[in-house]
């Protein structure tokens, strides 16, 4: 009998010294996840990394530099900062119709860029808007570029820094504002139209995920490691250490909210997407939709992937707005 209980003591101990490991790993995993470091090497992505390496980015969690600005703009711009949840940093370029007396502009395009991104990626695009007579905002969302902070929160309390430059510009008297957002910049656009019911005139969203669960399972299948129980405990760290409910980060139910005109684009080819968190979004977009998919396209830059067909697509559907 009393070497039964001791049994029941030991196993007792070594199951909760495996809770404790366990959740100390997903901790430090789901911080490093959601916070930028300055003079660290970013991570590969986890298709490049060899066996051991995945070990330790499963243990030590990623790298994630501060993302920067490395280029600006090779025309007209200025700069200009918003206080949001956090002081935020955006570009201003006009379009060259401006002042124009044979062509006007269309509108204004907001850009947001995606995980580990920053306003300069938002460039290449910018530029066809401008081509197409539309001004155009780029924005560094917090943690990022020349915004406040060293924290992401994976298009959360990121949306509330689309409804600030939102907001800003309809006080410019802007009245033609379009959202434009890739990865984690569509969720933000989706959140914030949703959540706040911005009058936009039309949204563009590039490849968002449909829960935030299912984007950090889908990591850690790219690595080819189990989802049990790393992924569901980084979900609920993550949030715990940013003040927000993770599980509840849901596009999918965004989307639902969502009643102005939309453009939804996707590559065929997505290992953090998957097709069907797509068509969930795409089914429950409450106003008129497009939805493009693009082949032989993975969760990348479309316009680089497929110029010609993400031009020709943009313009037809800028067009009809």
């Amino acid at each position: 009998m009393e070497k039964r209980k001791e049994n029941w003591k030991r196993l007792s101990v070594s199951l909760l010294t495996l809770f404790v490991i366990i959740n100390a790993v997903a901790f430090f995993h789901a911080y490093k996840f959601t916070h930028f470091a300055n003079n660290v090497i970013k991570t590969e992505k986890p298709e490049n990394l060899s066996a051991t390496d995945k070990l330790k980015t499963l243990v030590f969690g990623v790298n994630n530099p501060r993302p920067v600005n490395k280029k600006k703009p090779n025309r007209y711009f200025y700069t200009f900062e918003l206080q949001s949840n956090k002081k935020i940093s955006c570009w201003f370029i006009p379009s060259e119709n401006a002042g124009s007396e044979n062509r006007t502009i269309k509108g204004t395009v907001l850009l947001f860029h995606g995980y580990s991104g920053e306003k300069a990626s938002m460039l290449d695009k910018a530029e066809e808007f401008l081509k197409l007579g539309y001004n155009t905002v780029l924005v560094d969302f917090m943690g990022s570029g020349e915004s406040e902070g060293d924290q992401t929160t994976v298009g959360y309390k990121e949306a509330e820094e689309v409804k600030t430059v939102f907001d800003y510009m309809v006080n410019k008297g802007e009245k033609n504002i379009f959202l434009f957002g890739t990865s984690m910049g569509s969720v933000a656009v989706l959140k914030a139209v949703s959540c706040y019911q911005l009058p936009t005139k039309a949204i563009i969203i590039e490849c968002p995920f449909g829960t935030m669960f299912e984007t950090v399972c889908a990591r850690f299948r790219i690595m080819h490691l189990p989802t049990f129980p790393m992924a569901a405990l980084l979900v609920f760290w993550g949030g715990v250490q940013n003040g927000f409910w993770a599980f509840g980060h849901n596009p999918i139910e965004y989307a639902k909210g969502v009643k102005c005109n939309t453009l939804l684009m996707y590559g065929d080819q997505d290992k953090n997407v998957s097709r069907s968190e797509t068509n969930e979004i795409y089914s429950n977009l409450a106003g008129p939709k497009k939805l493009k998919i693009l082949s032989s396209t993975g969760h990348e830059n479309f316009l680089l992937k497929n110029h010609d067909e993400w031009i020709q697509t943009i313009s037809d559907f800028l067009s009809t707005n």
